[in-house]
């Protein structure tokens, strides 16, 4: 059976990508808003601050190991169905944590609901770049990661708020609700998109390993390593470096992250128009654009600025690695999308344990020179692949004039 036609054949996102970006929005909270609610969930399950912290890494952690684990699980499963089985796990996961009375069964309930989400955001990725034209690839995809970008706008201040005022699992409840929403959006509006042959998951296994997919695997983590080396340590930095106060920080983080949401839109069309050059350049951009925040830091007004900036910069490079990748394992995609999670959070956290590292020898001053030495680092990756596929189309080019 061939494959089903775009849904939107005249230049529009369809429905359906709404769909897939309110899992994403649903995944971000789930993710970040623990973050909020530590204090409380230590309280409430009668542990140290330290020890409600695993409940973040132990998420990070099943991040990483399901997104490849449950995607070869899974490999032959149609994705629309693929996508339920997901947004069910997810809603178990977050059901589970809202009732769990002790902190052993909310470590469990939270690596339960991660399992779901690298292969939901790989396989929603990948789906939804096959709902639109192909030169509208890579701004669905970035329509589907907004989702995660807006969560930090609106749905971790809400949903934290609500877990103040209501106690913590009340956020969960709140979460397990958006679950279920984008489940029923999911069976009803995404259509069945049907491949004629399933790639089998040997050769699944040879696009990830495909030397170009590594590189971009790669340089995707050194730049979250980039963003989470900073990212991590900001309210301190503001704080301590800017002068600010503790309630002036989050307004200035709900700033930074309308930068975050404006940069993926715009990362995304640029993506589109020049997928390698606009990439490279970002890199280049936020390389400077970090190490400028360095010296802009003293003066809190050009701080907040250089803050906003670098969120605009920071997630434009989100789209364009998440397509490249898609691009390079073309014919068996679905491994590598979801395992490009793996290697973003991954990076996520090598990116923050190398910020406390820096902070430790060098002062929180140094923090955003380490974050721009890591983009500088992806900057070097995105060339290489970038020269390598030019050199391998001129070798072509020659041979065929030969």
């Amino acid at each position: 059976m061939a494959e089903q036609p775009p849904a939107s054949g005249n230049g529009r996102f369809p429905l359906s990508l709404l769909c897939l970006t309110l899992g994403a929005f649903a995944i971000g909270m789930t993710e970040f808003i623990i973050m909020g609610l530590l204090p409380n969930v230590a309280h409430d399950l009668h542990v140290s601050i330290p020890q409600a912290g695993q409940l973040i890494t132990s998420y990070a952690l099943g991040v990483a190991v399901g997104a490849p684990l449950l995607t070869v699980l899974t490999h032959q499963m149609p994705q629309k169905k693929l996508l339920v089985l997901l947004m069910g796990i997810f809603i178990l996961g977050n059901g589970l944590s809202m009732v769990a009375p002790t902190y052993e069964l909310l470590i469990a309930a939270r690596i339960m609901t991660a399992l779901a989400h690298g292969t939901f955001l790989g396989v929603g990725s990948l789906l939804a770049s096959r709902l639109v034209r192909p030169d509208k690839r890579a701004g669905a995809v970035s329509m589907v990661l907004a989702g995660l970008t807006i969560a930090n706008i609106v749905g971790v201040p809400f949903g934290t708020f609500i877990g103040q005022q209501l106690g913590w699992r009340s956020s969960f409840g709140a979460i397990t609700v958006l679950g279920f929403f984008s489940l029923l959006g999911i069976i009803r509006f995404i259509p069945a998109i049907s491949q004629s042959k399933v790639p089998s998951l040997a050769k699944e296994f040879r696009s990830l390993v495909n030397p170009q997919v590594l590189l971009m695997l790669l340089t995707g983590a050194f730049g979250c390593a980039s963003l989470f080396s900073m990212f991590t340590y900001i309210t301190p930095e503001l704080e301590s470096i800017s002068g600010f106060a503790e309630h002036e920080v989050t307004w200035i983080l709900v700033l930074f992250g309308v930068g975050v949401t404006l940069g993926n839109i715009i990362g995304g069309r640029l993506a589109d128009w020049k997928l390698m050059p606009s990439l490279i350049g970002n890199f280049i951009a936020l390389a400077i654009i970090l190490a400028v925040l360095s010296l802009m830091l003293p003066n809190p007004v050009l701080a907040v600025i250089t803050v906003f900036v670098w969120g605009v910069a920071a997630f434009g490079i989100m789209p364009g690695v998440q397509v490249r990748i898609l691009n390079l394992a073309h014919e068996a995609p679905l491994l590598a999308s979801t395992s490009a999670h793996s290697a973003l959070n991954l990076g996520n956290a090598a990116g923050a344990f190398l910020g406390g590292r820096i902070i430790v020898y060098a002062g929180l001053p140094s923090v955003p020179l380490l974050a721009s030495g890591l983009a500088v680092l992806a900057c070097a990756g995105s060339i290489l692949s970038y020269m390598q596929i030019e050199r391998k189309k001129s070798g072509n080019q020659e041979a065929i004039g030969a």
